[in-house]
């Protein structure tokens, strides 16, 4: 299984966070312009699945998350604070226990539609697989 961080970073991910104590909810996207950028948070805010994201913060140096200055969405949100949580845990064994993620059965990387098992499994094509360090 890809791990949460390689997933989110990506460059074109969307995953949802649920809450296996609550059954609470939400959807992220994580994007990468390019290479040479950090990656933005968005949070899906409304009724579209596919434009309904607000800005919410930026990933710096594939490590360091903080909310926008500009973002409507305050850090002491819900939404925040569950990104924050899952982001400070991605790596630490005990978060499956405490938060189900899942992704939206596209390639994190390029976007494309995953069809293989193993693909869907994973969340990443086997051509982006190959390409992610």
């Amino acid at each position: 299984m890809i791990k949460l961080e390689t997933f989110a970073l990506a460059g074109n991910a969307t995953f949802t966070a649920v809450s296996a104590k609550t059954g609470v909810r939400f959807t992220f996207k994580v994007r990468q312009p390019d290479d040479n950028s950090p990656h933005f948070v968005s949070l899906l805010s409304g009724p579209d699945n596919e434009s309904s994201y607000t800005f919410m913060g930026t990933i710096f140096n594939g490590n360091d998350f903080r909310m926008g200055k500009k973002s409507r969405i305050t850090p002491d949100a819900p939404s925040a604070k569950a990104f924050n949580y899952v982001w400070n845990h991605r790596n630490d064994n005990d978060l499956p226990e405490k938060v189900q993620i899942f992704h939206e059965n596209k390639c994190c990387r390029c976007g494309r539609k995953l069809t293989t098992p193993e693909s869907v499994s994973l969340g990443i094509g086997p051509e982006c697989a190959g390409r992610i360090n």
